[in-house]
């Protein structure tokens, strides 16, 4: 049941791969990968305790953290053009 699982986790990366090359605009880009990101700490998670080595999921959620953090900063960038900018000195 478990190898099901992680086929069909791997074929819905492949789908959010395929959105990521072939996103009509930027953002359908980027959700795409941050979706590929998600599924791959799903992945390691779900292999981990495949082959039981729960320390794997310390792994996934460091890596969920850093696809968070990618995320919002590319999005931050798309729309400031920078990610150094100081929201309260516009307002």
């Amino acid at each position: 049941m478990l190898t099901a699982g992680m086929i069909g986790i791997l074929v819905t990366m492949s789908m959010a791969l395929l959105r990521c090359v072939l996103g009509p605009t930027p953002y359908d880009r980027i959700l795409a990968t941050n979706m590929f990101g998600t599924k791959t700490v799903l992945l390691i998670a779900v292999a981990g305790y495949y082959f039981g080595r729960p320390e794997w999921l310390d792994l996934a959620i460091v890596y969920a953290l850093m696809n968070f953090i990618g995320t919002i900063a590319v999005m931050r960038f798309s729309r400031y053009g920078t990610l150094a900018t100081d929201d309260q000195a516009k307002v």
